[in-house]
């Protein structure tokens, strides 16, 4: 038996040190150390060319991936399927990473349900939650879900455990053969050979590393659920993201009902994808037709109000920008932007008053993507401007327009990849004008024609 070492591991990046630092080294942060006790494997290194041969290879000709004989399993929601990459891989551990109350539990609970019809066993580690807790949740949400409302076969298919010692998980899990796991959350495990609280750095790493490995060897999709640090990384740092195969991130405004999922990692489909849901009274449902939905409250004829198209993976999204300019009250005037980058939004208000003659020096100016939506891409810059343009003018766009194309220093619009989709999602929902480059290059003209030169109120 090897003897125990003592190490400190910084809780904010986990770095780990032989000694107390009192700032770590790697990451910059004062007084995150903390001890760690590991009770070490007994492993000593050996000369070179004295290691005994353990391990098993295996050729590309065996491995069943290669005659196509493993197949994804789908999630019964295509907008979950959509971000994994076309549905759930045997073996895979993905870690879905939110705001507490964000929806997580609710998405993974809809997910049970879905595949407890054709699962033998599905395993539900209940970190946080009473076994009747989660069993409330299902019964409100079975009755959407087609044939569980009456034969209740969830009841027989679902396991608990509410254990949260990682290696007596592992043992139910070698017990029951599950086809599906799911640990909710990753925060509550924790291994008798550490010292560490729940929820440390070196718990977090050593539960899921030994969660994947169970998982790989018998070939169970596993889910983990993790919180995110108020400095809003998941699950404390970025440590876990090279232990599992996907990381999923679920966003949205809490006191609304619209949640995105988004990719952040994802080693078997692309990291581009997005799946929009909606938080209802029964549960949590699936969206597919965003842009209907994200525009079903714009109110028409009102000046500050533009719409953008925005590609999200493979998918155009039609969105709205809303921008309000007052006169400010204070010595340096306010910009604030909520779905956008602020800079961007600097950017743009320099070039609408150095190029466009738009008096903005002493306006506050508020930008706000309607929904909750982030965005990244610069396609959106055109109906900002537009947006910021409209209010100060206090002169509404046509309700019929869709604005696309980047701004640049020096009053051009700029072509944006992927238009002829965007175009097309924007005359599908019934809007007949479409601004963009190939309107005209000058983002001067483009306001000239829409506004001609009326003056400011």
């Amino acid at each position: 038996m090897a003897k125990p070492t003592t190490v400190y591991v910084c809780q904010n990046c986990g770095y780990s040190s032989p000694k107390w630092l009192g700032q770590c080294p790697e990451c910059g942060q004062w007084n995150s150390m903390e001890e760690e006790i590991s009770q070490g494997t007994g492993y000593r290194g050996q000369g070179v060319g004295k290691k005994q041969i353990t391990g098993q290879t295996v050729r590309l000709s065996e491995v069943k991936a290669y005659d196509k004989a493993i197949v994804r399993v789908g999630t019964g929601m295509e907008e979950f399927d959509r971000v994994l990459g076309g549905g759930i891989v045997p073996g895979e551990v993905v870690l879905i990473g939110g705001e507490p109350g964000i929806g997580k539990s609710t998405l993974l609970t809809q997910l049970v349900l879905n595949l407890s019809s054709t699962s033998s066993a599905i395993l539900y580690v209940a970190g946080e939650e009473s076994p009747e807790q989660i069993t409330m949740r299902i019964g409100r949400m079975s009755s959407r879900v087609q044939g569980t409302e009456d034969s209740e076969q969830w009841r027989e298919h679902i396991v608990f455990c509410t254990s949260t010692d990682v290696d007596e998980v592992i043992a139910t899990a070698q017990q029951e053969k599950p086809t599906l796991l799911i640990i909710d959350s990753i925060q509550t495990m924790t291994t008798g050979d550490l010292t560490g609280t729940a929820g440390s750095i070196g718990q977090l790493k050593e539960c899921t590393e030994r969660l994947t490995r169970i998982a790989k060897s018998m070939h169970i999709p596993t889910f983990l659920v993790g919180h995110v640090t108020k400095e809003g990384t998941i699950a404390g740092p970025k440590v876990l993201e090279h232990v599992v195969d996907a990381v999923l991130e679920l966003s949205g405004e809490r006191t609304g009902q619209f949640r995105l999922l988004r990719a952040i990692k994802n080693r078997f489909g692309a990291t581009d994808e997005v799946g929009v849901f909606h938080l209802t009274d029964g549960g949590i449902e699936e969206v597919k037709n965003p842009s209907a939905l994200f525009l079903e409250e714009r109110v028409d004829g009102t000046a500050g109000s533009c719409l953008a198209c925005v590609i999200e993976g493979t998918r155009p999204i039609l969105i709205e920008i809303q921008a309000l300019v007052v006169e400010s009250q204070l010595a340096i005037p306010r910009r604030v932007a909520r779905g956008v980058a602020l800079p961007r939004i600097q950017l743009i208000a320099a070039v609408l008053q150095k190029h466009c003659g738009i008096p903005l020096g002493t306006a506050d100016i508020f930008v706000n993507v309607a929904g909750g939506f982030t965005i990244t891409e610069p396609a959106v810059d055109l109906a900002i401007a537009l947006a910021i343009a409209s209010s100060q003018k206090n002169v509404p766009i046509s309700a019929a327009s869709v604005c696309i194309g980047e701004v640049g220093l020096l009053g051009e619009v700029r072509k944006v990849s992927l238009l002829d989709k965007r175009v097309n999602e924007a005359k599908r929902l019934g809007y007949t004008t479409v601004i963009s480059a190939q309107t005209s290059s000058a983002l001067r003209t483009i306001l000239q024609s829409m506004f001609g030169k009326k003056s400011s109120h």
